[in-house]
């Protein structure tokens, strides 16, 4: 797995999953994060992400979205075992418009960076419960 070099979503992906994504449907974000060791402002990249996750919980509460899961990875037990995530989070969202609307808010924007500075890799797959 590559985890590197991949933390914000190109404008094409984006804009597929505003056009594909089934509307009012409930969806879970999966999170696969890489922290960098340390950011240019000198805390580590899980102290920034931590700062992220931070401002981000009201934004998300405000949209109807929650945290169900987060965990960080101590061992690969299968898969790639010298490049692992350091942490995984598992994100509800009421709908794709939830998310739309919480991740382009003028809020939003104004702690994104957060995100950005601490992550190598900041994977983001969305995902659709299976009854």
């Amino acid at each position: 797995m590559n985890l590197t070099n991949q933390v914000l979503a190109p404008k094409e992906n984006f804009v597929d999953f505003i056009k594909n994504y089934p509307s009012q449907t409930p969806l879970v974000m999966v999170n696969i994060l890489k922290f960098k060791d340390q950011t240019e402002d000198g805390r580590t990249g899980e102290e920034a992400y931590n700062t992220y996750s931070k401002h981000v919980t009201p934004l998300l509460e405000k949209v109807g979205g929650k945290t169900i899961w987060a965990g960080n990875v101590k061992k690969t037990v299968i898969g790639d075992y010298d490049n692992q995530p350091d942490r995984f989070l598992v994100v509800y969202y009421p709908s794709k418009e939830a998310f739309v609307e919480m991740s382009t808010s003028d809020e939003y924007a104004a702690i994104g960076h957060h995100r950005h500075l601490s992550l190598e890799y900041g994977g983001l797959i969305a995902t659709e419960t299976l009854e």
